[in-house]
């Protein structure tokens, strides 16, 4: 690299990292329901995390509000047992924590009891700053049955405003955000009853993922791909957030969620929609969540005939997991013997604009499937076989692009080449991005950044309204459409496999299918098929 090149990299990256760290005020952080798991296993963590890269607000205060009878001290030390075993790097670093920990009070008190807030308000005027009075970021990390009283209680007392005249005030609540379309509306109205809407921030923690973050600065910055983006390159496209754990404790949740709820609604949709996107008019907040809105609007709506076709569900019944018997989901805690709700979905998505007319999109979750793992594959047209058909038949393998979200999170791009040697003949290989390889190790968990972004009050990476109504809105014609209908015998599938021979058959009506999103393995493979039996890469190139 020549000097010049050298000084205009430098430029470069400096001009990026001079955006890294957000503007953020002095403000307290209010956790309800401090004494939850949230809190431990990624709230405070996360919290401690932007305290050691220096990302926090020059003065903060973190203050849990919850029934037990806890000290400062004694909350002190719970967290800090916590971090031991949550937190993304070991060890704990004790001058940071010792620091952090100062900025730690507790709060004992139920929330349905307007002394408890009468009693934070005491403790904020006694920090005797008043930016941390009137800056507050709510965090709501309790049941969605209690977020309407709490933040009424907390607006009478003074504590939230709808208006800006003295600081500013932030709500921050958890999925699930209702759970269909009336509940989801029953629930913004009361939240937006005591805050404004640009005031509510919608965690999806997908959203806060680097690699999530990431895929509309690669389509829309790489002139190469974003030609390509579209129905006349792409044959489908495949979105894949696969869980290997069952339900394990969370019988009783998910008896009352199921799959299509807990997953699709929220981060299949999400995912989707940045995916297929149109570009914004800026990288302004509002303007990002227009086009995602813009985008779930343009789902085909599905009819009871249609998910019919185009939906499949699933659950898992006992079988090998982890070198080990796993139970079925009916002899998992807290679910009915009988149950029928869906440990899996499967979908066929249509999009109804210029860009994806007629191109299916593939969208599928599920619980105690082989490997936890999310990824993006674009599947790119088949080149014409005139050239290579006698040599290779059918053998010349389609393009692919795959963005994978998580674990090894990178990109790869799947081309043919040719096989050294005499004669011509054809292997599909890899091309792979690493993003630990190209960045180095520091990448900020999921709530890190979100936290951040809630601190600085930027909405980019948060739910709007109109986009949770709407997903519920398609969401809930999938519900209606399986009304009560049992599961049949080609819906079940065995723990450790990727899903119901359903998932094969709706793929196979169009002449699809799925691909099995391993960092080693990037071959068609069939939903039963326990990983060991999948056909294997020939070759792999990787990036310099």
């Amino acid at each position: 690299m020549s000097q010049s090149e050298g000084a205009e990299f430098d430029d470069l990256t400096t001009c990026r990292l001079g955006q890294a760290r957000k503007l953020t005020e002095p403000c307290s952080i209010v956790i309800f329901g401090a004494s939850g798991d949230l809190t431990a296993r990624k709230l405070i963590p996360a919290l401690y995390h932007l305290c050691k890269e220096k990302q926090m607000p020059p003065d903060f205060r973190v203050i849990g509000v919850a029934r037990r009878e806890k000290t400062d001290v004694s909350w002190r030390q719970e967290l800090r047992q916590a971090l031991d075993q949550f937190s993304r790097t070991q060890p704990v670093d004790e001058s940071v924590w010792e620091g952090f920990s100062q900025h730690i009070v507790y709060c004992r008190g139920d929330l349905t009891d307007s002394a408890t807030y009468t009693k934070l308000e005491q403790q904020l005027q006694a920090f005797g700053s008043p930016p941390l009075c009137r800056n507050i970021l709510f965090y709501l990390a309790i049941m969605p049955s209690q977020f309407g009283e709490t933040v009424g209680q907390a607006h009478r007392a003074g504590l939230l405003r709808r208006d800006d005249a003295a600081g500013w005030q932030r709500i921050v609540v958890e999925k699930p955000f209702g759970h269909d379309l009336d509940s989801a509306l029953q629930l913004n109205n009361e939240l937006t009853r005591y805050a404004r809407e640009q005031r509510v921030f919608r965690i999806d923690h997908y959203l806060g993922k680097e690699t999530v973050q990431n895929i509309l600065m690669f389509r829309f910055s790489n002139s190469i791909f974003e030609r390509l983006w579209n129905r006349e390159s792409v044959d489908s496209v495949q979105i894949t957030v696969a869980e290997k754990p069952g339900v394990d404790q969370r019988g009783g949740y998910y008896e009352e969620a199921g799959a299509l709820r807990d997953m699709v609604q929220n981060h299949l949709l999400q995912v989707l929609s940045l995916v297929a996107t149109e570009p914004p008019v800026s990288l302004d907040a509002e303007a990002i969540r227009d086009e995602k809105v813009k985008l779930l609007r343009s789902l085909r709506p599905l009819t009871a005939q249609d998910v019919a076709k185009q939906v499949v569900r699933g659950q898992y019944f006992a079988g090998i997991a982890d070198g080990g018997l796993h139970p079925g989901y009916r002899q998992e805690p807290n679910v009915k013997s009988d149950s029928n709700v869906e440990t899996y979905v499967a979908l066929k998505l249509f999009i109804d604009t210029w860009r994806w007319s007629g191109v299916p999109f593939f969208l599928r979750t599920g619980k105690c499937l082989p490997s936890s793992v999310s990824e993006v594959r674009i599947q790119f047209r088949p080149t014409p076989y005139v050239l290579f058909a006698a040599q290779c038949g059918q053998r010349l393998d389609s393009n692919s692009l795959t963005l994978r979200l998580q674990p090894n999170e990178g990109i790869s791009l799947r081309f043919n080449g040719k096989v050294p040697g005499i004669g011509v003949a054809v292997r599909p290989v890899r091309m792979q991005f690493s993003y630990d390889a190209e960045f180095g190790a520091y990448t900020p968990e999921a709530y890190e950044r979100l936290l951040l972004e809630a601190m600085a009050g930027d909405t980019t990476l948060f739910i709007r309204r109109d986009e949770v109504e709407t997903a519920w809105r398609f969401v809930d014609a999938i519900r209606a459409g399986w009304a009560d209908k049992p599961l049949t015998n080609r819906e079940f599938y065995s723990a450790g496999t990727w899903g119901p021979v359903a998932a094969d058959d709706l793929l196979a009506q169009s002449g699809h299918v799925w691909h099995e999103p391993m960092a080693n393995n990037d071959r068609p493979h069939l939903s039963g098929a326990p990983p060991s039996q999948q056909e294997q890469p020939s070759a792999t190139l990787t990036a310099a």
